[in-house]
């Protein structure tokens, strides 16, 4: 496994844009002749840095292709972020304090919960450990009325989940707006995942 993934690459020239965007714009504040607003007012040094900061952060959202919320200690979370950066999606990682709330928040219903919940730039949710495969699937002909996949609980052999050869024969819901679900996907063995 390359310990140095596109993510990592991505994330790390992205805060080396962030760093470069500041300290231009601090030159530019501390210049002798500073510029004048057409009201004849001199630009607040700390509106503009704060409007540094919004547009840093806006361009870490749009280059990440998901927000994935997961609790700081899950290690199969890991994995599946790992699988979906190596099928081509960025990610970008919270740990919020209460995982509850924010599956709340989304309309994930207890029952189709996973461990970690992965939310693309439109609002699609992605819940537990779906494979790449059905993301982009899922992607290219969204259905009306739904609202992203799940996979859930944690099934040993699905992306993420891996234990040796081991592999359980698992579904794909797919999530609708209404709060329920139906089977996008059977998936019975482990190379269909793939």
């Amino acid at each position: 496994m390359n310990v140095f993934s596109f993510s990592m690459l991505k994330s790390s020239i992205i805060r080396l844009l962030i760093v470069v965007l500041s300290l231009n714009l601090m030159a530019c504040n501390d210049a002798k002749s500073p510029d004048v607003e057409s009201n004849g007012s001199t630009p607040s040094i700390v509106a503009a840095k704060a409007s540094t900061v919004e547009a840093s952060a806006n361009l870490v959202e749009a280059l990440a292709d998901f927000t994935v919320y997961k609790d700081p200690n899950c290690g199969c979370c890991v994995h599946w972020i790992t699988h979906a950066n190596d099928h081509g999606y960025s990610t970008e990682t919270v740990h919020p304090a209460n995982m509850s709330a924010i599956k709340a928040h989304y309309g994930i219903a207890p029952n189709l919960q996973s461990c970690h919940t992965a939310v693309n730039q439109d609002g699609y949710i992605f819940e537990g450990h779906v494979p790449a495969k059905f993301i982009k699937q899922f992607l290219a002909d969204i259905p009306a009325g739904y609202i992203g996949l799940t996979v859930p609980a944690m099934v040993v052999g699905s992306p993420g989940m891996e234990v040796g050869d081991k592999f359980m024969p698992y579904q794909i819901l797919a999530l609708k707006k209404d709060g329920s679900s139906e089977l996008y996907q059977a998936i019975t063995s482990y190379q269909q995942q793939f």
